[in-house]
């Protein structure tokens, strides 16, 4: 919500700097864009009303304005509750952080 509600920077711009800039950071290959071949972690929100509520007394409340998510392509939470099994699994990196922060761009 802050580059929503402060005007920080466009939608697409905070978007990415979670997804695409992130996993380029960190050398998560096939992840962190839609492309094809690529996996799909896909959140359906809405940009009006996205907003993460949670604190210290309860870390782990869902965020609103969240609709669904899918973890490696499969339907992992919806309707304000978690679909069936977890999908995630550890992802490991591979090379130097360094690297990372050379390849990692915004988009234009």
């Amino acid at each position: 919500h802050n580059g929503r509600d402060k005007g920080l920077f466009a939608l697409h711009t905070a978007v990415h700097k979670m997804t695409g800039l992130s996993a380029a950071r960190f050398a998560l290959h096939e992840r962190g864009l839609i492309r094809e071949g690529y996996w799909a972690d896909l959140v359906l929100f809405n940009p009006q009303t996205v907003r993460d509520i949670a604190d210290f007394k309860d870390p782990q409340r869902a965020a609103q304005g969240i609709d669904s998510v899918w973890v490696n392509g499969r339907l992992s939470y919806a309707d304000g509750k978690p679909q069936g099994e977890r999908q995630g699994r550890f992802l490991p990196r591979s090379g130097s952080l360094r690297e990372g922060f050379a390849d990692a761009k915004a988009p234009t």
